[in-house]
């Protein structure tokens, strides 16, 4: 008799098992036991603090309110409001947006250019070139800075002896505030364009050579092949190179923070440098309410370049 339940009792379990439910459970704990490292790093590190900045973003949290951060003042959207009001903040932003608006098209245009040389044949021993092109990326942005500033020093730098070569008196490139903005979209254009060229050159290297073919047969010279076949064709090539470079520039800090420290006047001073500003003088609501309104502006940026850039549905 026991040995007759027992047998009807694991018959039950195992059908039990054999549930679609039960095997169904049983893969989300699995699963979930294997994220869950992962899962408490990303709620520890990225989340708590995240959702920490946002509430001190309407608060009037200062470095002094650390010790008893729930004795601090609930101030609305009036960090947001006093954010337009900081002539300070406007200047960074309006820096910002100039770099942005110039640099990310120039370096589009510089990689896409490189891209099409090495992939045409225009260029010899394509994989130096190609190295060469890149290695401005992976370079420490200290090292950069340091070329940089010797090469655009007003009295020994390379740049204006080689202007005075032509009669031209250079500019104190990186202490003038007309062209201190300028030499540092440059700069930051050279620095970056190699990343973007190596996708681009992945991208031409995907399309048919029949295409091309077609488009010879039919009369169409190297500008119409390069406009009717060549673009649209990399469109989401371009669409990811402008996605990542403008949410780049949009967080410029680095460049401004070696090389000019935001000066002369202010010049180069970019929203995410007033932000780090702002948190060294322990102004933290403010400098949170800062950080998301330079966010909703990379989520505003890559909604209109998904706009313009993104597929289009055929006529």
């Amino acid at each position: 008799m026991a040995v007759q339940q027992a047998v009807r009792a694991g018959a039950r379990h195992a059908s039990a098992e054999a549930r679609p439910g039960a095997r169904k459970w049983r893969r989300a704990v699995t699963g979930w036991s294997f994220a869950a490292p992962f899962t408490l790093l990303f709620v520890v590190f990225a989340l708590l603090p995240v959702v920490a900045s946002l509430l001190m973003s309407v608060t009037d949290m200062r470095s002094t309110d650390l010790r008893h951060p729930f004795a601090v003042n609930f101030v609305g959207l009036n960090n947001y409001t006093r954010l337009f009001e900081d002539a300070l903040f406007r200047r960074a932003a309006v820096n910002t947006a100039i770099f942005v608006v110039v640099g990310v098209p120039l370096t589009i245009l510089a990689a896409l250019a490189a891209a099409n040389a090495v992939n045409s044949g225009l260029i010899r021993l394509r994989g130096l070139f190609r190295v060469g092109f890149y290695l401005p990326v992976v370079t420490s942005i200290v090292a950069i800075a340091v070329v940089w500033r010797f090469l655009l020093d007003p009295d020994a730098g390379l740049v204006n002896n080689l202007l005075a070569q032509v009669g031209i008196q250079g500019p104190a490139w990186l202490q003038d505030p007309h062209t201190s903005l300028g030499s540092i979209i440059v700069m930051a254009t050279w620095r970056n364009f190699g990343s973007l060229m190596v996708i681009f050159l992945a991208a031409l290297q995907g399309i048919p050579l029949d295409l091309y073919e077609a488009a010879t047969l039919d009369g169409a010279g190297r500008w119409q092949q390069f406009r009717r076949v060549t673009l649209p064709l990399m469109r989401p090539a371009l669409l990811f190179g402008a996605v990542i470079t403008g949410i780049g520039y949009l967080q410029l800090f680095e460049e401004p923070l070696v090389m000019t420290q935001g000066g002369p006047l202010s010049s180069t001073l970019s929203v995410s440098y007033h932000i780090y500003h702002q948190f060294g003088f322990g102004n933290y609501g403010y400098a949170s309410a800062a950080a998301y309104v330079l966010f909703i502006a990379i989520v505003a940026l890559s909604a209109l370049q998904f706009r313009l850039l993104g597929a289009r549905d055929a006529d």
